[in-house]
């Protein structure tokens, strides 16, 4: 089969299947507004909980920022690094209670480059089920053995655990899945990891900013400290990138052999100053957080009676579940002519059966926005 041959038969299996993805163009977006081919909809798919990215505070640091150069020109083990970057870490690192933090371009590279550098031939992981596709792919690839415990239940990841391993075991879960929008019991993953001499990686880019005092995230909420901290900007930062927090010999060994890092141009001073404002901006944000916790309960409330699955989620992600890829797909549609931005996410970003419409709630809505949404929900579901 030729390489056309293949790619087509790939793309007509998948619009066969209603899973063909697409990109629309976008005029014009805020966090509660959007504009596509002059019409404007109200936004439920942004992962800007706190609103941030359009913050002016944010946005004239990144103008700031962009006077020192519009790149860095190189890494920074080739170029070094400027004063801002390491300043940045260092806040990072001081509020998350880390010996160091390490800036990425993103949380897919940053989650690939921890896979990446600790796997070895002998070790395995031991992943939630529902952790993101960067983790699952890194671990894939990599030499190590990976292994998939059933999402967030302690008695499959123990008798993985219980397992004999001729290496190491990193187990890796996320603070709050970003399809399902529930909590990993961290307290339990991360003692019985601790009682079999394991490492735990924890990805949080849909909790830090969001929960625990301060904004400091799932960890910090539940007393736990993994030995890999991954927290992502792209999210309740409002912003793009990521860092990685871990201790100091870990932070040397990534400075020293990890690829992600090394052959990485380093991160932009406009995109640097932009993450200190608004890493600012979250530790000042307790009445942020209050209103997206208001969002999230008078959601919850309207669409207990619709009929189909609102997942068990306390977060700002709330997943209706509708089952098939055509339902889900066409109730989008139905939404989409109503004026809501909702999209319907479907296999093989999440398991067969259960393709849903992922609803992001945000404090930049309004509480007549999510009554709008209520009532367009119901009334689709009424025909």
């Amino acid at each position: 089969m030729s390489w056309s041959e293949r790619i087509n038969k790939e793309l007509s299996i998948r619009l066969s299947m209603d899973a063909l993805r697409q990109r629309p163009i976008i005029e014009y977006n805020t966090t509660r507004w959007l504009i596509s081919k002059g019409r404007k909809y109200l936004n439920f798919s942004s992962n800007d909980y706190l609103g941030l990215s359009q913050n002016p505070m944010i946005i004239e640091h990144w103008q700031q920022g962009a006077e020192l150069g519009a790149g860095t020109g190189a890494s920074v083990q080739v170029i070094g690094y400027r004063l801002q970057q390491f300043q940045l870490e260092q806040d990072l690192a001081k509020w998350l209670d880390y010996p160091c933090a390490l800036l990425f371009n993103s949380g897919f590279i940053a989650n690939q480059a921890c896979i990446y550098l600790l796997a070895r031939k002998r070790d395995r992981i031991i992943a939630d089920k529902l952790c993101h596709a960067s983790l699952i792919e890194a671990a894939s690839y990599s030499p190590a053995k990976l292994y998939r415990f059933n999402h967030n239940r302690l008695d499959s990841l123990v008798s993985h655990l219980n397992k004999p391993c001729l290496g190491n075991t990193l187990v890796a879960t996320e603070g709050i899945f970003s399809m399902d929008g529930d909590q990993s019991p961290l307290i339990d993953i991360a003692y019985q990891t601790h009682c079999q001499n394991s490492w735990l990686l924890v990805d949080d880019a849909h909790g830090i900013g969001v929960i625990g005092e301060g904004g400091k995230g799932s960890c910090w909420q539940h007393k736990v400290k993994p030995n890999i901290l991954i927290v992502t900007f792209g999210k309740a930062f409002g912003v793009s990138g990521a860092a990685v927090l871990c201790n100091e010999a870990t932070a040397e060994y990534f400075n020293q052999f990890s690829r992600h890092l090394i052959y990485s141009t380093a991160m932009p001073p406009a995109q640097v100053a932009a993450l200190q404002a608004a890493l600012r901006k979250i530790q000042e944000g307790d009445g942020l957080r209050k209103k997206l916790k208001q969002h999230i309960a008078h959601f919850r409330a309207g669409a207990k009676s619709l009929p189909w699955l609102l997942k068990q989620s306390t977060s700002a992600i709330q997943p209706l579940v509708v089952g098939k890829n055509s339902l889900a797909l066409y109730l989008a549609y139905r939404l989409r002519l109503a004026g809501f931005w909702i999209t319907a996410i479907r296999p093989p970003t999440v398991p067969v059966g259960t393709s849903r419409l992922r609803i992001t709630l945000t404090a930049a809505h309004e509480l007549e926005d999510i009554d709008r949404l209520l009532e367009a929900l119901h009334e689709v579901a009424s025909k």
